[in-house]
């Protein structure tokens, strides 16, 4: 006879460590008030990364379990606090998001620049110009930073890679990566990945395939760094 077999458990990583820590909070471990343990001894104590322990405590704050005070730590809050919401409404893992995306459109950009005409060169240079004006106001250049990857996309003439290139960054709008992105993101932050996005531009109107790869993946994987290290620096 077949031994029992143990049910999988195919949820993202970072909601399972959140189940843990949770699991830790109502067990007693971590009174109401109290500060978590810093994420890298947290990480040790589970045996995961700090990047995923840091996307559990993003969620645990969404849920109220916790609440992160910026420059000074994670802390438990009291049950009446919490918000439950469904986990599978949380959204996908930030990192790995950004890692899908550097794939993608690394892919995306390599047949973008041999199709490249002046027309849609032209609409990048445009929204570039509207992204920096729309930082000098004080406003979010989030739709115009949409926009340029998505011209890049419909720039490759395949349909199924332009939609998913569109749905990969609306993803940035679920609860965790929005929330992940409110805690890292500043002026500072945008200015760097508009000269990011200007490497990107060069490189396709140069037609230049590999500088055009290597540009769209150095930003991807950028953003996901500053994701990871902003919020490291002011919380863990």
């Amino acid at each position: 006879m077949l031994d029992q077999l143990k049910q999988v458990d195919n949820r993202r990583l970072y909601q399972q460590i959140a189940d843990q820590i949770r699991t830790l909070i109502d067990k007693g471990n971590y009174a109401v008030g109290a500060r978590l343990p810093p994420e890298r001894e947290l990480a040790q104590q589970l045996g995961v990364s700090r990047p995923s322990v840091r996307e559990a405590l993003i969620a645990l704050e969404i849920e109220g379990c916790v609440e992160v005070r910026m420059g000074a730590g994670v802390y438990v809050c009291s049950v009446t606090q919490r918000k439950p919401q469904a986990q599978a409404t949380m959204g996908e893992s930030p990192i790995e998001l950004m890692q899908a995306r550097a794939a993608i459109e690394g892919t995306v950009v390599q047949m973008a620049c041999a199709k490249a005409t002046p027309a849609a060169l032209a609409t990048l240079r445009q929204t570039l110009d509207n992204m920096l004006s729309a930082m000098a106001q004080n406003r979010s250049p989030l739709a115009y930073d949409r926009q340029f990857h998505q011209t890049i996309a419909a720039m490759s003439g395949n349909t199924v890679l332009e939609r998913l290139v569109g749905e990969l960054f609306d993803e940035r709008h679920s609860p965790i990566t929005a929330r992940l992105s409110a805690h890292s993101e500043s002026g500072q932050t945008w200015a760097t990945a508009l000269q990011e996005h200007e490497a990107i531009l060069r490189a396709l109107e140069n037609r230049d395939v590999l500088a055009a790869q290597t540009a769209v993946r150095a930003h991807l994987q950028a953003s996901e760094q500053r994701w990871v290290e902003n919020n490291r620096r002011e919380w863990s």
